[in-house]
């Protein structure tokens, strides 16, 4: 899955018409950095892929569909995509995957405890989301307000600005997310 994930995103630049440098100063990403995930050298964090889905304007989900064949209507457990950045201590599992023409999608997070992933802005500007907390707790902060969460908890909104993950711990949380396309 790396490997299509960074033929992906070369193409996505590629498709624009942008050189590396260009790409560098819309995502604030090195341009180095940029090459070496476009030729597979290094798997990108949650933080660098956020930034990378906000120029491209896709979601984290939508992005990870791209490099995955079409999703079958019924998404078996052992079939559904988990991705995992281990520097921030996030996993993302892909229950719903994107499909074409349908605009929500469900996902599986869970963050190790002490984890703190903050995006500059989502990767749809007004994108819908649904986070409800299965087991543990998570502090999210979304256009600027924080929200404490517990299990069973559901927050939910359209977000436009900055947003922020943090696992205040002692254990880890896992929550379900409901994104939805305006």
């Amino acid at each position: 899955m790396e490997t299509r994930l960074a033929v992906r995103l070369a193409e996505l630049r590629a498709e624009r018409g942008w050189s590396l440098e260009e790409l560098a100063r819309r995502s604030e990403i090195s341009r180095s950095t940029l090459s070496r995930l476009e030729r597979g050298e290094i798997s990108p964090t949650a933080a660098l892929l956020g930034r990378l889905c906000a120029v491209y304007q896709r979601t984290m989900s939508r992005l990870l569909a791209e490099v995955e064949p079409e999703p079958p209507r019924v998404v078996r457990a052992g079939a559904q995509a988990v991705w995992r950045d281990e520097a921030s201590g996030f996993e993302r599992r892909s229950v719903s995957p994107p499909h074409p023409g349908l605009r929500g999608e469900v996902v599986e997070g869970i963050l190790r405890p002490g984890a703190d992933i903050a995006y500059d802005g989502p990767p749809v500007p007004g994108l819908e989301q649904h986070i409800w907390v299965l087991e543990g707790a998570v502090e999210i902060t979304a256009d600027g307000h924080v929200h404490e969460l517990e299990a069973g908890d559901c927050l939910r909104f359209r977000l436009w600005g900055r947003s922020r993950f943090r696992c205040p711990g002692p254990g880890p949380v896992r929550y379900a997310l409901l994104v939805v396309l305006p």
